[in-house]
């Protein structure tokens, strides 16, 4: 055997490298308690007043709040939020064994930041929409308030950033209902102001109510004329009845002239420009009215995706003080390197001997 090992001593090298790295993991590598929490993010409940069309095209966005949640419990944001509240360098840096520790407890936040990605881990199960984290520390109680401290900061961020938006839109459009309701009283008042100018509730209406009294005039005296018509067939000019009705006829004229000059004269404040000014400034408190609505909605419709925007880290399984040390995978580890060096250690002598044949 230790002519073999003489002979080719990179198998030698190869059995020192596994017995070294077996004894690592047996005897110096230092235990490490993890702590694991099974999370969900859930919103309320609330019923929106009316469902869009864009909305039944994009469905839930439950997944994508669950990589947003991910992505900042394992941002540098969240690494020195963890410095500040459980003091994370002395702690990785005074325990564990030289390999495993955080050898610089002045690093640099970058290093920091990788050394952390190793001791916390966050999975998400897309199939059933949930988190799984896992902390890694050299103590039970500093895992388990390591994952209290994820899931309150996680549960903390997802709000502030929802409610940062809708905050936002809500108080844009308190700004524009400000702006509105005082836009609709002013058109309001200017049409107040116009009616009591002119003595008239309805301008529309006074036109509608002249236009019938002319037409029953002109019917009257279409009447009439007929009338006239009928008695000259048999009756002077001089009569008494005739002169009686042409009388009517002119009465009836002069009638319908005055009327017609109410509606359409040709200066001044004709009735017709009062009705065509009232229909505008009507027309500007109904558009105004609809476009308040119109605010008004949207704003309560905000206000509920507001309130929707709310999340809770529903805990599945919540985290516990670890009663063992379940890392490292001690067997596992050395298990693993000795097949990757036994089989590198092969290919190596394989290549060896074909280059041996070939310059015999």
């Amino acid at each position: 055997m230790m002519d073999f090992l003489r002979r080719n001593p990179y198998w030698a090298v190869c059995i020192a490298a596994i017995l070294a790295v077996s004894a690592y993991w047996g005897l110096w590598a230092h235990d490490r308690y993890v702590s694991r929490a099974i999370v969900v993010l859930e919103s309320p409940q609330i019923a929106a007043p009316e469902i869009s069309f864009s909305s039944m095209l994009t469905g839930s966005n439950a997944s994508h709040e669950l990589l947003l949640l991910r992505e900042h419990l394992l941002s540098v944001d969240m690494l020195i939020k963890a410095q500040q509240e459980l003091d994370l360098r002395s702690h990785y840096s005074q325990n564990g064994d030289w390999i495993s520790r955080l050898r610089d407890p002045d690093a640099p936040i970058e290093t920091l930041h990788r050394y952390y990605r190793k001791r916390v881990n966050v999975d998400m199960d897309e199939y059933a929409g949930v988190l799984h984290i896992q902390v890694q520390a050299y103590d039970p109680e500093y895992a388990y308030r390591f994952v209290q401290l994820l899931l309150e900061a996680g549960e903390r961020h997802m709000n502030e950033m929802g409610q940062r938006l809708a905050q936002e839109q809500v108080g844009f459009l308190e700004q524009q209902m400000e702006r509105l309701s005082e836009r609709l009283d002013a058109a309001r008042v200017d049409l107040l102001d116009f009616q009591n100018l002119h003595g008239l509730v309805s301008p529309t209406q006074t036109v509608d109510s002249l236009n019938q009294v002319v037409a029953t005039l002109e019917g009257e005296l279409a009447r009439l004329q007929a009338r006239r018509s009928a008695l000259a067939s048999f009756q002077s000019a001089q009569s008494a009845e005739m002169v009686r009705t042409e009388s009517e006829i002119r009465a009836l004229r002069e009638q319908i002239e005055q009327e017609r000059e109410r509606l359409a004269q040709a200066a001044g404040d004709s009735l017709n420009r009062i009705s065509a000014e009232y229909q505008t400034l009507e027309l500007r408190a109904e558009f105004a009215q609809r476009t308040y609505e119109g605010a008004l909605t949207a704003l309560e419709n905000t206000r509920i995706e507001a309130a929707r925007t709310l999340k809770q880290v529903s805990i599945l399984q919540s985290a516990s003080v670890p009663e063992y040390a379940t890392e490292p995978r001690r067997l596992y580890n050395a298990s693993v390197f000795a097949i990757i060096a036994l089989f590198a250690t092969f290919i190596l002598n394989m290549i060896i001997l074909i280059i041996r044949d070939h310059r015999d």
